[in-house]
């Protein structure tokens, strides 16, 4: 198999994954764009972004170094590398954000069937958990498969939704950058917006398997921030154009599309909407189940099957669709989000750029060669050391 990889498995797939796990509901419908980085006006969130972007590059490249030293494929097994017997803490907390999260997607899905195709909140929001229930059964080949046909259509939707807003509202996309707004806060809505987002390169584990070296380890996690921001960059130029009123409206993007006054397009950026919805819910379940199958492999010596993946993923998307139910999707975002962001910067990004580069220094240091470094297995590696003093 790893004679077979190629480099876009390798470098871009992490990426790819990357994005497709972050960009959801909020991202996707442009809410968190108007909740994290819209406040700082439109040069301040710019600035937001760019931070968020760095955040992202540098965190992942250190998770997807640590992950190939340690052999770790799935959370479970990362952590128990991070954080010794205290784990749990992180399966806990990803959990909890995990029906948040499907719960923002839920809503988002709902939004959108009933906005475009008039259809009651519940049809949209079982559509889409059935379909990420149906995808993330069949396992990591057809997983990645949707992170790469749907980044396809997210960036070229993006790319045209920009040239068309330049066409047909450019001047007042000029007009709203040179403008004398604030850019006060923006560097605690880019913390905030990275935080609560980077679990991503934890769910993301799983493509890491086709990595080969230290360097694509590092090469992908460096990608990962641009690739993932890109479209939101991209969306947020469009978006400037109706700076500050755009901040009142519960479906930023579906009211930018009304000014293009193209139906078509309208319905082609909400079926891409949907599309992210779909990769983001199947990344989040996808790393659930690939947690349980390592352990039940190891168990019983056998794969986990279809059956019980899709049984794991309509337990969690039943319990979202009821969140959503019960709480709208501003409240979601502007609420539960932001605690998410605290909670992972402490148990998953101070532990790893403290604990985390400490073990990955120690290692290199006790590597006498290369192949060690190949090898994989960063206490192998150690253990080899230990047994040659």
């Amino acid at each position: 198999m790893a004679t077979t990889t190629s480099w876009i498995q390798r470098r871009l797939l992490p990426g790819l994954a990357f994005k497709a796990v972050v960009i959801g509901g909020g991202y996707a419908t442009g809410l968190e764009l108007v909740t994290f980085f819209l406040p700082s006006g439109p040069v301040g969130g710019i600035y937001a972004m760019l931070l968020a972007t760095l955040i992202w590059s540098v965190v992942c490249a250190v998770t997807f170094l640590f992950a190939f030293h340690t052999g770790s494929r799935d959370y479970r097994t990362f952590f128990r590398h991070l954080l010794g017997r205290f784990w749990p803490v992180y399966e806990i907390a990803y959990l909890l954000a995990l029906v948040l999260i499907l719960a923002v997607f839920a809503a988002a899905a709902g939004a959108i069937g009933k906005s475009v195709f008039g259809l009651p909140e519940l049809a949209g929001a079982l559509a889409l958990m059935f379909l990420i229930a149906l995808v993330s059964a069949w396992g990591n080949a057809s997983v990645e498969r949707l992170f790469a046909y749907v980044s396809f259509l997210l960036y070229a939707t993006y790319a045209v939704f920009l040239v068309l807003s330049l066409t047909q509202f450019g001047d007042r996309i000029g007009a709203a950058f040179a403008s004398d707004a604030p850019t006060t806060g923006w560097a605690l809505g880019g913390l905030t917006y990275a935080g609560y987002n980077i679990i991503g390169a934890i769910v993301i584990l799983p493509v890491t398997r086709h990595m080969l070296s230290a360097r694509d380890a590092v090469t992908a996690g460096l990608l990962a921030g641009p690739l993932a921001m890109l479209p939101a960059l991209l969306f947020f130029v469009c978006m400037v154009a109706y700076y500050p009123a755009v901040q009142s409206e519960a479906l930023p993007s579906d009211f930018l599309l009304e000014q293009l006054e193209l139906p078509w397009f309208r319905i082609l950026f909400q079926i891409m909407i949907f599309s992210a919805l779909l990769e983001s819910g199947t990344g989040g379940v996808h790393a659930i189940n690939e947690r349980l199958s390592e352990a039940y492999k190891a168990k019983s010596n056998r794969e986990l099957g279809r059956a019980m993946r899709f049984a794991t993923t309509a337990t969690l998307l039943t319990g979202s669709v009821f969140v959503a139910g019960s709480f709208g999707l501003v409240a979601l975002i502007a609420d539960g989000y932001r605690w998410l962001a605290y909670l992972f910067l402490l148990i998953y990004v101070v532990p790893l750029l403290t604990i985390g580069l400490w073990r990955l220094r120690e290692g290199l240091n006790r590597t006498s060669d290369t192949r060690d470094l190949e090898a994989g297995s960063l206490p192998a590696a150690a253990e080899t050391r230990r047994g040659r003093k």
